[in-house]
Formats: C-alpha cells, sequence, structure tokens
C-alpha cells in the first residue's frame, strides 16, 4: 500500500485518486456543496463574493470552475483568472490576447529553427568537441 502527506492538513494517508486524505476530502465536498447552494440563490455572483459568503478560498473555486463541477454558463459574473496576466476570463486558461501572443511567438520560433536548418551539421548546442584539437 502506497501513503504519502495529504497536501492539505500533512496527515499520513493511503494514496488515492482524489491527492489528499479522506478527511480533506469531506471538508472539500463540504466546501462545493456550499458554493452550489450559495450560486442557486445568488446566480449574479461573482468569485470574490462567493469567496467572501461562504468562506472557501478562490483558488478552490476557481478549481471547482476548472474541473466542471462549478459552471459558469449558469453564473453569468463567475470568471476565471488568466493564468498569464490574470485578466477575468469566461472559459480556458489563457485570455485571447495572451493566446495571440503566445501564437505569434511559436510561429516565430518555428521559422527561426526552419531558417537555422541551413546551417552546416555539428553547428548546434550539442557539437562534439574532441580533445586532441580538432573540432
Amino acid at each position: 500500500m502506497n501513503v504519502g502527506n495529504c497536501p492539505h492538513c500533512g496527515k499520513l494517508y493511503a494514496l488515492n485518486v482524489m491527492g489528499c486524505c479522506p478527511t480533506c476530502l469531506r471538508e472539500i465536498e463540504q466546501q462545493y456543496v456550499d458554493c452550489a447552494e450559495y450560486l442557486r440563490k445568488h446566480r449574479g455572483a461573482n468569485v470574490q463574493e462567493l469567496s467572501d459568503e461562504t468562506g472557501v478560498s478562490i483558488k478552490q473555486i476557481t478549481r471547482f470552475i476548472k474541473e466542471g463541477r462549478i459552471s459558469v454558463v449558469d453564473a453569468p459574473n463567475l470568471m476565471l483568472p488568466c493564468e498569464v496576466c490574470g485578466t477575468s476570463i469566461r472559459e480556458g486558461h489563457m485570455c485571447e490576447s495572451c493566446r495571440s501572443r503566445l501564437s505569434k511567438d511559436l510561429s516565430s520560433a518555428a521559422r527561426e529553427v526552419s531558417q537555422g536548418e541551413g546551417r552546416s551539421l555539428g553547428a548546434g548546442a550539442y557539437r562534439a568537441i574532441d580533445k586532441s584539437g580538432r573540432s
């Protein structure tokens, strides 16, 4: 049996797919129930208000949204932070601005790699050096 320390409380527990001990798992489930009930009563709540009223951390609420347990479709003011710049977004991990910048950077890097393929073999970062003086 594999055992590990719970990332939430530090107690030793038998490792499972949820990644935390049964006590913390029950606590997280209760936090979810609290959030879901609050959102049923207050559809216009945002993440900050939900956190303040339920006592559930914004990080945990964000995790519920990313897991699909809390739907942003039913809550029009519920937004996630962009993982790059922090701008509020409705879905995904990045805002449109960061996504286009990443796409442009990847295209640029791909062009540089394709242009660099014309160089001589062995001129790259992993060029071997012969200790006898020949390269």
